[in-house]
């Protein structure tokens, strides 16, 4: 069979099974959960699979599957990606009124693709025309929050990392893998696509600031102000700004999680939480040591003592131009280059940046939603655009990697050049974590 065939069969049973496409989107919509607690969002996967009568397996120990199609001609392993946990955002009118979870950044929308596209190369019986395996892994925890949860999962050795690939690589999952590719929503206007993104990377940080409590009416100067040094802290951070330079895209971003117990005591612990994210991981450090110079210096200020928690976060996203380009082309048959966008600069962050400094990936952007990521906006409103779109797109680049012996797909890998071995990646992740004790009385 020519490959323009295989690709106008595919395209026909995606549109043919457009419905029960959306509707796993839709589903894992209705129950947002949050990560390393996707439970119900994991079963739901898995019943999709099962109905496809692919092999699957249970992440062991943690939330998420693993599904696997095999060709009968061997060849690379191509992974296609899709995340399981929601955010929180009280606001958005479809939060759960009791852990205030939301697909307010599409993630539901991810694992429908990978749905779909494993539905379509399934169904089109591609076994003795492509060479090769495919696995979906449903991924768990992207979203970097609820660091004190992870911490107990942590601590109680459950997990060695905040994020689910960082997880998945470290148990193993992505050790047979030769290069991946995934999706993620995005509000593009007018737009239908974006291919090349570039994405920052960050280090989590949990900061405890201890001081001494005292009445805050009737002597205030027995006390020593944690939230005092809290404050000075952050305008200490604002004031390295202008020292970080443009093309390293720095962005810091502090809350205060607990800024005292009663107002009528002088704060005596407070909390903050932070992200330190560049577009390098250089930058990434460099960044960090400022930040943390300028949190000792608050707590230096007034006398109080402070724990910084540095946490192994995401690594920046990097392109491949080879996968870019293939999905270009096969975009350019679905729809106008005015629809397209090549190239664009997110300074958020992935744990998908992660597995690009392992191997060659592809993470597009896709439109058909309004609305800010993260934010009660965040709605979708073309659901063919959202959905479907990408499952064309993307099951047209597997069709044209892994045809012909895989031909395509081994040339990619052959070109390509990863940043870091396994070894070395879990080394930095590591090297990440550190947690630094200082006391205004070790300068006294």
């Amino acid at each position: 069979m020519q490959k323009s065939e295989i690709k106008d069969r595919v395209l026909k049973i995606i549109d043919q099974h457009r419905s029960e496409i959306i509707k796993v989107g839709e589903e894992i919509y209705q129950n947002p959960e949050l990560g390393y607690k996707e439970n119900k969002t994991t079963e739901i996967m898995a019943a999709a699979f099962a109905e496809l009568d692919l092999d699957y397996q249970y992440n062991q120990d943690i939330t998420g599957i693993n599904a696997q199609l095999t060709m009968q001609n061997s060849g690379p392993c191509l992974a296609v990606l899709g995340e399981l946990d929601a955010v929180t955002c009280a606001e958005h009118p479809d939060a759960d009124p009791e852990t205030k979870a939301i697909h307010a950044c599409g993630h539901n929308v991810q694992s429908s693709v990978m749905y779909g596209v494993a539905l379509a190369l399934k169904k089109a019986g591609l076994e003795t025309e492509l060479s090769g395996s495919i696995k979906f892994i449903s991924t768990p925890a992207e979203e970097f929050i609820e660091l004190a949860y992870r911490d107990q999962l942590k601590e109680s050795g459950k997990i060695s990392f905040f994020g689910g690939k960082q997880e998945l690589v470290k148990r193993g999952y992505f050790d047979q893998v030769d290069l991946a590719v995934m999706m993620h929503s995005l509000n593009l206007e007018d737009k239908k696509a974006l291919i090349g993104p570039k994405g920052n990377g960050f280090i989590g940080k949990k900061i405890r600031i201890k001081g001494q409590e005292s009445h805050a009416g009737s002597a205030p100067e027995k006390g020593i102000n944690a939230l005092n040094a809290a404050v000075l802290a952050i305008n200490n951070i604002n004031a390295q700004r202008e020292t970080f330079t443009d093309e390293d895209r720095v962005r810091v971003h502090p809350i205060i999680t607990k800024g005292g117990d009663i107002v009528n005591i002088v704060p005596a612990d407070v909390h903050l939480e932070s992200y330190v994210r560049a577009r390098n991981i250089s930058a990434m450090k460099n960044a960090n040591r400022k930040v943390n110079r300028a949190l000792k210096a608050g707590a230096l200020a007034v006398g109080a003592e402070i724990e910084i928690k540095d946490i192994p976060g995401y690594l920046p996203l990097l392109n491949n131009q080879e996968l870019d380009q293939l999905l270009q082309d096969n975009l350019l048959n679905l729809e106008s280059a005015a629809k397209i966008t090549v190239g664009g600069d997110f300074t958020g962050s992935f744990d998908f940046g992660d597995i690009s400094h392992l191997m060659p990936v592809l993470h597009p952007f896709f439109g058909g939603v309004t609305g800010d990521l993260h934010t009660r906006n965040f709605k979708i409103i073309d659901p063919e655009t959202a959905y479907i779109l990408p499952v064309k797109a993307l099951a047209m680049t597997i069709i044209d990697l892994l045809f012909k012996n895989a031909e395509t797909a081994r040339q990619v890998i052959n070109n390509h050049q990863p940043v870091l071995t396994k070894t070395s990646y879990l080394e930095l992740l590591n090297s990440f974590s550190e947690t630094d004790n200082f006391t205004a009385s070790e300068l006294d």
